[in-house]
């Protein structure tokens, strides 16, 4: 049966992607974008199927009005991804106020406004799916991107209680957690912190450290199957990698954080007092 989906950030990257693939199997989908005119040929070529949204999800009031427009066109939401969102680089020095606070809007506190207003539609229905999109960077860290693994972070831990506090109402959570793919995640999209000469070194070395070459970025479109697998699982996960590199780099890193762990398990319980 068709499924009706939310998605936001939907002009360009998985979003795009994900929202022209849910359409073109049928399913209904409400899109949001800060451009009024970003899906014309999407409402031509699909009608009544899709529904084009003005949203700047930093604005709370708007998104409460543009999520129950959305379920009062269509009836029903079944899922609801909260796709929208940037990457700031820049060593944690180098960012400005400014910026680290506009992408917390964006990448944590949009999310937290589409998923409290939705949340009513879902339990209402006694059903539904929030899909929230982290990275891999909400799982561990790289240096020079702090600030954004702080907002993911953040993600990762609102939405895993998220997750346990709305299960008895028939709703599920699921984290996507991308690890790099050719998408504008690192061009247009991006914003950037003022360079300082001091990080230079570490700039030119971190590729080297991490060791990733041109095929260690995904495939954008190769994640379409995967996202309409999720959509249509009736126990789908609370986290979902998506790429070949988050499992490997993940279980090393927390191979690494239990290890200290241990070492310090003395110290560790001798303060609990």
């Amino acid at each position: 049966m068709a499924k009706t989906i939310f998605i936001t950030g939907a002009t360009s990257g998985f979003g795009k992607l994900w929202a022209e693939a849910l359409l073109q199997r049928g399913d209904n989908v409400a899109a949001t974008s800060r451009r009024a005119n970003a899906f014309t040929a999407l409402s031509e070529k699909y009608g009544d199927q899709f529904l084009p949204l003005q949203l700047d999800i930093t604005d709370r009031e708007a998104v409460f009005a543009t999520v129950n427009k959305a379920k009062e066109h269509f009836g029903q939401l079944d899922v609801v991804i909260n796709n929208a969102g940037y990457g700031v680089f820049g060593a944690v020095e180098e960012v400005r106020e400014k910026v680290a606070r506009d992408v917390f809007d964006a990448n944590l506190f949009g999310t937290l406004w589409v998923t409290q207003a939705a949340l009513p539609i879902l339990r209402a229905q006694a059903h539904g799916h929030i899909i929230q999109l982290s990275s891999v960077l909400g799982v561990w860290s790289l240096p020079t991107l702090g600030i954004y693994n702080a907002t993911k972070f953040a993600v990762e831990g609102l939405s895993e209680a998220l997750a346990s506090e709305v299960k008895d109402f028939g709703i599920h959570v699921t984290l996507i957690e991308p690890n790099g793919y050719k998408t504008e995640f690192g061009g247009s999209s991006a914003v950037f912190g003022d360079s300082l000469d001091v990080y230079n070194p570490l700039r030119e070395s971190l590729g080297k450290i991490e060791g990733l070459g041109p095929d260690d970025y995904g495939t954008p479109k190769a994640t379409v199957p995967a996202i309409l697998k999720l959509i249509d699982s009736e126990n789908p996960p609370l986290r979902l990698f998506l790429g070949k590199l988050g499992y490997v780099k993940t279980e090393r890193v927390y191979g690494e954080k239990l290890q200290q762990w241990k070492e310090w398990k003395d110290v560790s319980e001798a303060a609990h007092g």
